[in-house]
């Protein structure tokens, strides 16, 4: 028989990057709250005011599903419930599920041991007669659970909505309360100052967690029990795993001459650190490793190890995997080895950029290892802290504060900002804030003034994070050991490098040839974006210096003026807001500018090698160029048709309504022709949709 492999569980960092042990993270979302009771405590699944009582004939997809939704509907109406018996059939399995009230039935009598004294409980079951009695039923094919009985009758009063959240079918201690609680009971402290404590983080009134102290007591005491008893199976499982990790690396070299590894050992020979990368990685930095994100968000709690990747992004605005590595501690040590280790995967090429989360010892870490690489932190990654760190605090003023601290965010000039930030830390009273003084102390590293112009590559859009979230999620959450991580990550590198073969018809908006100079140049990803920025171009005014240089203005004056300097000789064209410098597109008052120049084509410098087609040839085949063209030629004239039709029906009423009869008509047909004809041509290739928001 094959044993299974125990899920490695994988959670966030919980520590605070101010340093204190006492302070820590709250990831919004991300609590794991499988189990039945987290269900019915969140109460999301069904409001209150679309629930309806259960009813004999109602149907549900499975009984769990049925528990769930009784579940929801038994604590909205002051009472819980719980599974009494189920029955099997040799045909369908489990057939029949019974739910009653908690309180249903009656407790049995418990027989004493001649001279045994104990303490006489009193029974909560009182023989209750609410229930929900469902029947298993094949329909189609398919398993449904029809409720057979149900009732809704009590012999007792029910709760209260302060009371019902007491009952032990909702008293959950949900996994990253849990992991607090245990760091505070090891650094000593009482039951119920654990639960003080954890009121206070969470901003709420005393009394009103989601469990009391003696879950707390009863959940330190069996988790004590469970450590002394897995504490040398946890270590020999890591030992094991991670000798069978080193064997897959060696493994993987003799298949691929250029996947690369390397290994860090503590004083007592065992493996501290450990990093690789494949060779389809190495080749995507040689082309891509301008930006590298690393991401050290995840720690396991089975290993004791810290997840680390370096990612990044391609031509077509996909997610790209560089390398990673399993590090021991989480300190400026150990992040200066995964640096050193990747640095030496990647032949000493430094990236433009790294962007990571905000860690004060990885801080450390980039400036001693990687002095000529400008670091920026995401601000993506850093809002949900604000919240975390200031929202209890300043109370209702809190919102008052993120609109001026995303207004700093905003500004221009270095000056400024310091001017603003220390009257803002004034207005609120917090000089003496830990948080404060460590967002200040990184600004270099996140604030607009500190990082205009840092290349970027669109890496900082709110699209691209969430699907790098959806991205690392689906990597952590499908591994059971060590060497899982080494083959998947393997097969994301080798996916991730494939060569891009579908084509997008991308319709030109302005009609310039600019534009459809770009078009021919660049991948769909990159030409959206400078299509966006080409159309915009046509709202700005630019008025010519003295000097040779342009004040360019949006024609309502929300933009503000940006001055762009044209250098005719050099063809360099350089805009105050640095978007190119950031993005590597050209941003829309610099397109207004060569436009009044009478440039129809962008220069060549300004079409930056990594968003540009990998080869024009192989991304359209014989003969797509000019269905392009002919395609583009024939969206026009049906642009100007239709243009004209809608104009002449709108004329009359007679008009608008025959038009709309006659053409509903002729549309419908034509598509059903269109269906029945061939998807695509023979020599053709398959269309999708791509977008610089479309990431992965």
């Amino acid at each position: 028989m094959v044993s299974v492999q125990p899920k490695t569980v994988w959670i966030k960092r919980q520590q605070c990057p101010c340093g204190d042990w006492k302070c820590f993270v709250v990831y919004e979302g991300d609590t794991n709250e499988s189990n039945v009771g987290s269900r019915l405590i969140k109460n999301d699944s069904f409001p209150t005011e679309t629930m309806i009582s259960p009813y004999v004939g109602m149907v549900f997809k499975s009984d769990d599903e049925a528990f769930d939704y009784y579940g929801n509907f038994a604590r909205k109406n002051g009472f819980s419930i719980r599974k009494e018996r189920s029955r099997l059939s040799p045909q369908l399995g489990v057939c029949k599920r019974d739910f009653v009230c908690y309180r249903s039935g009656f407790a049995p009598a418990r027989k004493k041991q001649i001279g045994e004294h104990q303490r006489e409980r009193k029974s909560v079951r009182c023989g209750c007669d609410s229930k929900m009695y469902l029947s298993k039923e094949i329909v189609d094919g398919v398993s449904q659970w029809y409720v057979v009985q149900f009732s809704n009758v009590h012999n007792h009063e029910l709760l209260e909505d302060d009371e019902v959240r007491l009952l032990p079918a909702y008293r959950k201690i949900h996994e990253a309360d849990q992991e607090r609680i245990l760091l505070l009971s090891k650094a000593g402290f009482p039951i119920h100052r654990i639960v003080k404590v954890l009121e206070l983080e969470k901003g709420i009134q005393g009394g009103h967690l989601s469990f009391l102290e003696r879950d707390v007591r009863n959940f330190i005491q069996t988790r004590k029990k469970i450590v002394q008893e897995s504490d040398a199976l946890l270590a020999e499982r890591r030992e094991i795993d991670t000798v069978d990790l080193l064997e897959a690396c060696r493994t993987s070299k003799e298949a691929d001459p250029y996947f690369v590894y390397d290994v860090a050992f503590d004083e007592n020979d065992r493996v501290e650190n450990v990093a690789w990368s494949c060779g389809d990685s190495v080749h995507a930095y040689d082309m891509f490793g301008d930006v590298v994100y690393f991401d050290s968000t995840y720690r396991s709690m089975s290993y004791g190890l810290s997840f680390g990747a370096w990612l990044g992004i391609n031509n077509h605005g996909k997610i790209l995997f560089f390398g990673c590595a399993l590090l021991q501690d989480e300190n400026p040590r150990s992040f200066a080895w995964a640096l050193q280790a990747f640095l030496r995967f990647m032949k000493g090429r430094c990236p433009q950029t790294i962007i990571t989360d905000i860690d004060p010892g990885l801080r450390e870490a980039i400036t001693s290892e990687l002095p000529n690489t400008k670091h920026f932190i995401s601000l993506y990654n850093m809002m949900p802290r604000i919240s975390t760190w200031f929202s209890l605090p300043l109370g209702p003023r809190f919102p008052e504060f993120k609109y001026e601290f995303e207004e700093l965010c905003r500004l221009e000039g270095t000056d400024e900002f310091e001017f603003r930030w220390n009257n803002m830390v004034s207005h609120f009273g917090i000089n003496s804030d830990k948080h404060i003084a460590l967002l200040f102390s990184l600004r270099m590293c996140w604030a607009l003034p500190y990082t205009r112009g840092c290349f970027l590559a669109r890496m900082d859009s709110t699209s691209y994070w969430k699907s790098l979230d959806v991205f690392l999620k689906g990597v952590i959450e499908t591994q059971t050991c060590l060497r899982g991580f080494l083959e998947q990550m393997g097969l994301v590198s080798h996916r991730k490098m494939q060569p891009h073969k579908e084509a997008q018809f991308m319709h030109l908006k302005t009609c310039l040839p600019i534009e459809e100079h770009a078009r021919s140049i660049l991948t769909p990803f990159a030409f959206s974006a400078v299509q966006q920025e080409m159309v915009l171009a046509m709202e700005y005014a630019a008025s010519e210096m003295s000097d040779g240089s342009h004040i360019v203005r949006h024609f309502k004056k929300v933009d503000g003026e940006h001055l762009v300097i044209w250098v005719p000789e050099d063809e360099q064209i350089h805009c105050s807001c640095k978007a190119f410098e950031s993005t590597g597109i050209l941003c829309r008052h610099a397109l207004r500018v060569l436009l009044l120049k009478n440039y129809f084509q962008i220069p060549s410098k300004y079409l930056l090698n990594r968003w540009r087609q990998e080869e024009s040839s192989s991304l359209l085949r014989y003969g797509e160029q000019n269905n392009l063209k002919n395609n583009d030629e024939w969206y026009r004239e049906f642009n100007s048709l239709t243009g004209t039709l809608f104009s002449e029906a709108a004329l009359t009423k007679e008009r608008s309504d025959f038009v709309r009869r006659e053409l509903t008509e002729e549309l419908t047909r034509l598509v059903g022709q269109v269906r029945e004809m061939p998807a695509v041509d023979e020599v053709g290739i398959d269309i999708i949709t791509l977008s610089p928001t479309n990431v992965l």
